[in-house]
């Protein structure tokens, strides 16, 4: 039975079934609705990241600076009334060595003559770079396999 003919049979009630004690008021039922919203995670499929690290030999030339020194002693033997300091004469770094005499006079037995040059050479070092790369694959739920993209660092 439908809502338009419950209401039409309750509309028009049957007298001899009225009694004393029914009251004069009819009720309808009203029906509502509701909407519910809600969400559901489904997933779609995975992703797969991997990352490996590649050690790579290398051959670099580097520069090396090192200073050699040449220590030169030339003999004197000048007598002297006061004590020479110590001079430079273009690259050479004279020191003069002094030593006293009975007669209280300073003899000049000998120079240093130091020299100081500077050597560069190349030398070749081994050394290990480090390459990262990155590959990213899409995992769907039937098992296929999707590479996205690759990287390098």
């Amino acid at each position: 039975m439908s809502a338009t003919q419950d209401l039409s049979q309750q509309a028009a009630p049957d007298p001899q079934r009225i009694s004393s004690t029914t009251p004069a008021e009819i009720t309808v039922p009203v029906i509502e609705e509701y909407l519910r919203v809600e969400r559901e995670v489904v997933e779609t499929g995975r992703v797969r990241i991997t990352k490996s690290v590649t050690q790579v030999p290398e051959a670099a030339v580097v520069p090396l600076v090192h200073e050699e020194v040449n220590v030169e002693r030339v003999a004197r033997n000048q007598y002297v009334d006061v004590a020479p300091t110590v001079r430079q004469e273009g690259d050479v770094t004279i020191i003069p060595v002094v030593r006293e005499v009975l007669v209280k006079r300073l003899l000049v037995v000998e120079e240093l003559h130091i020299t100081k040059r500077r050597v560069e050479t190349l030398e070749t070092q081994q050394m290990v770079l480090r390459k990262e790369e990155v590959h990213v694959e899409r995992l769907t739920p039937d098992g296929t396999v999707t590479p996205l993209n690759s990287a390098t660092t």
